[in-house]
Order: C-alpha cells, then sequence, then structure tokens
C-alpha cells in the first residue's frame, strides 16, 4: 500500500504548482475511482449516516512521464461527480486536464477546456467537485494491478 505522506493543495497557486508538476496531465489516464461515505448499516440492521459532506473520492492517475508517473488524488467533502466513460471505439487518454479553485470549491476535469460555468458542463468530461483535496506520489503503482479492489 501507497504509504506517503498526503500533501495538501489549498488555494490556485497550489494547484498550479502540482500541475505543473504532473505535466498539466498530459497524456495521463484514470486508472481507478473509489468513492466511499460515512453511511453504513450495523450488523443490528440499524444505519448510521452523517449529515455533513461525507462523499470521498481516491482516484488514480498514471501518465507515460516520470516523476512522478502516477498519482492518487484524495477528494475529500465531494459536492458533485460526473463520469462519462468513452464510447466503444474511442480511447480515454486525458491530453490535459483543468484543476482550479473558484469560490472554496477544487474542481477537476479531464479537459484542458472545461469550464464549470460552461455551457457543455455535462458533456463527455469527467469531473469532480469538492471543498478539500490533497495528493501523493504513486509511482510505484504503475500496470495493469488494480489497487482499490479486485476485478472480481
Amino acid at each position: 500500500m501507497n504509504d506517503k505522506q498526503w500533501l495538501e493543495l489549498k488555494n490556485q497557486e497550489d494547484l498550479d504548482v502540482f500541475m505543473d508538476c504532473f505535466g498539466r496531465f498530459h497524456d495521463s489516464c484514470i486508472r481507478e475511482l473509489h468513492m466511499w461515505t460515512d453511511h453504513y448499516v450495523n450488523s443490528d440492521l440499524s444505519m448510521s449516516v452523517s449529515i455533513g459532506l461525507d462523499h470521498n473520492i481516491r482516484l488514480l492517475v498514471q501518465r507515460q512521464a516520470e516523476n512522478p508517473c502516477s498519482i492518487e488524488l484524495l477528494f475529500e467533502k465531494v459536492t458533485q461527480l460526473y463520469i462519462k466513460p468513452s464510447p466503444e471505439n474511442y480511447d480515454s487518454v486525458i491530453l490535459e486536464a483543468t484543476f482550479l479553485q473558484k469560490n472554496g470549491l477544487f474542481y477537476w476535469a479531464d479537459d484542458r477546456e472545461w469550464d464549470p460555468d460552461g455551457e457543455a458542463k455535462y458533456s463527455s468530461v469527467n469531473w469532480i467537485c469538492s471543498k478539500a483535496v490533497r495528493w501523493r506520489d504513486a509511482s510505484e503503482w504503475l500496470g495493469s494491478a488494480l489497487r482499490y479492489g479486485s476485478s472480481s
């Protein structure tokens, strides 16, 4: 398991430095996405629920460049998630991503032209919006092995 420290991205300046560090996601791909909440059902079938924003997402992204060649993003207090898989006979390679902070929220999208206020907000672009975000180097997680669960 990846035991490297999470690095918090606090503002647009941090996002810009991170984007430069990861080559703006050029020639990368989403390898895995894992989402969870604080909701659960106990063994007596009672349910425990949270009234706060309790959705979290871990996103594993790999790219065709080094230092780092793979990263994990941790989106906390997720407010929106939009995923639209590529259609058959199309690839899912990210040419360049968008990562911005606006009105206290962080937006990541797998397209450089994406705008949270744009008309094409729900097009073929995958995007996540959260109140907090962190990242860590996951370069040892290249390859086809699944890290968040099995394929069966």
